[in-house]
């Protein structure tokens, strides 16, 4: 099992390593997360998140995300929260 599902990738920036997640449920600065896709399948600690290009320590369902990601995800790519709070 890969967590509880909460969203999935819309875009990536290879220049800068960010995505932009569409979410489901909630997400905060602390929570790991799994990608799991076609070509995609790795964890990583959310180290920051930001909403319309400001810092923010969590957001919630219906809102479009960026965060700073360790290797290249793939749009449509789903994103499990594994671990952190409801």
């Amino acid at each position: 099992m890969s967590g509880k599902p909460i969203g999935k990738a819309t875009h990536y920036f290879d220049k800068i390593g960010v995505v932009v997640l569409e979410l489901t449920a909630a997400l905060r600065v602390g929570d790991t997360v799994h990608f799991l896709g076609h070509s995609t399948d790795f964890k990583q600690t959310v180290e920051s998140l930001q909403v319309e290009h400001q810092a923010v320590k969590k957001a919630g369902p219906k809102q479009e995300v960026a965060m700073k990601v360790s290797q290249p995800v793939h749009p449509h790519t789903s994103v499990f929260k594994i671990t952190g709070e409801e």
